[in-house]
This record gives C-alpha cells, sequence and structure tokens, in this order.
C-alpha cells in the first residue's frame, strides 16, 4: 500500500508509520491484494479525508466506525458516498436532523466532501474494509493508527467539536483533552437506533461553540 497522505498529518504520524502494527497492517492489505479480495475504499482513497482536512484546519470531528462495504459507496470519508450512488440510510437520518436543526433540505448529493474542506474531519476509526463483509478489517491494526489520530488533533489543536455517534464512538472519548475541546455525544444515526439521534441539535451546537471559539462556522448545505 502506497501511504499517500497529506504533509501535515504525514509529519505529525510520522511515528506511527514506522511501528511495527503499521507494517504489519499494510503487509495485510497488500496479501489481500495478492488473494484476489476486493477492498473498499480503493487504495487512492484510504487516506483521503486526511486529504481534504489537513491538520490545522481541523475545526470538527465526525467519527465513523468503518467504510460502507458495497460496491461504489466507500470515498474515504465516514457517512459520505461518491455522487450518484444512493443516499445510505444513516446518513439520511443526518440530513433529516440537519433539516429540522437548522432548516436546511439536503434531498440532493449524499458526498460530504464540502464539509471536508470547511474544517470537518470525517474520520472512520477502521479506514478499510474487505467487500460485503462489514468490520472484516477491525482487527488490523487501523483503530490503533485512528486513536493516535484522534489524539494527534487533541494535543494539536485548540477548539475541536468532536461528534461521538453511538457506543463505539463514544469510547473514544477517553482520547481527548477535554479541558482543550467540546464533544457532544448522541446515539448513532444508523436506523438500528430507533430514531434516538434525532433532536440532538449537533450541528448548530457544534456552530455555536465554534463562533464562540472565533472560528467560522460549517455550511452544512450541500
Amino acid at each position: 500500500m502506497d501511504v499517500r497522505i497529506e504533509q501535515s498529518w504525514k509529519e505529525a504520524l510520522a511515528g506511527e508509520f514506522e511501528k511495527p502494527y503499521f507494517e504489519r497492517l499494510v503487509r495485510y492489505l497488500h496479501a489481500e491484494k495478492d488473494a484476489g479480495k476486493t477492498v473498499y475504499p480503493p487504495g487512492g482513497a484510504i487516506f483521503k479525508a486526511f486529504e481534504l482536512t489537513p491538520l490545522p484546519e481541523v475545526k470538527v470531528v465526525i467519527l465513523g466506525q468503518d467504510p460502507y462495504h458495497g460496491p461504489g459507496q466507500a470515498m474515504g470519508l465516514s457517512f459520505s458516498v461518491p455522487e450518484g450512488v444512493r443516499t445510505p440510510p444513516s446518513l439520511k437520518n443526518i440530513f433529516r436532523e440537519i433539516e429540522t436543526d437548522l432548516g436546511i433540505c439536503l434531498s440532493g448529493s449524499p458526498n460530504l466532501e464540502k464539509w471536508a474542506r470547511q474544517g470537518v474531519l470525517l474520520l472512520n476509526s477502521i479506514l478499510t474494509v474487505r467487500a460485503g463483509e462489514p468490520a472484516s478489517h477491525s482487527r488490523i491494526g487501523w483503530m490503533e493508527f485512528t486513536d493516535a489520530v484522534i489524539s494527534t488533533v487533541s494535543s494539536r489543536c485548540n477548539g475541536v467539536v468532536f461528534l461521538l455517534w453511538g457506543g463505539f464512538a463514544r469510547s473514544k472519548k477517553e482520547l481527548i483533552d477535554l479541558s482543550r475541546h467540546s464533544v457532544l455525544e448522541a446515539a448513532h444515526p444508523s436506523p438500528l437506533a430507533g430514531g434516538a439521534f434525532f433532536g440532538c441539535r449537533h450541528f448548530s451546537k457544534t456552530n455555536d461553540i465554534l463562533i464562540r471559539e472565533g472560528k467560522t462556522p460549517i455550511d452544512w448545505s450541500l
């Protein structure tokens, strides 16, 4: 695997790329390819979140678990899918909450690159998945890497808003310096949560926090 990653992240995470777990991770992905397995997202998109949101520009972190495992869905950004792909159920619920919270109708594009370019780090804890097998790469080392990413944001940035949806994301709270950052917690937007995500108003709350921090709020429209 060619680790193509934006320069500010490359410098901040240089030590991680040298660790044995990351070398094992790379070998595992090469073995998957050699065995003819289909892995999502495509190699060039694995670090897409870092490419679109350099470390000094991070204002918000939306933490997902692992990439979509269907063809054409995963694009290296948590919850996002490319143009022309059917909007997944969790993303539909995110859009529904934004409409209720901010009055913004998001019935069109499911591609969240616009958010990423404004400083929203759309980070999955697991960055790859085998086609049709959710969580299939959950034990190959990605979580050690992305825990280091969260810790790096916590230590090198100030006033970041972390949106932790569901129990898995909430488990990462211990990596965040709460004296420097804000954490908003809610149920996961998946329909399996029975609608508990609705009413969290995380999008207006995030912008209120950013404004208090003297930062430009996020334009959540797409």
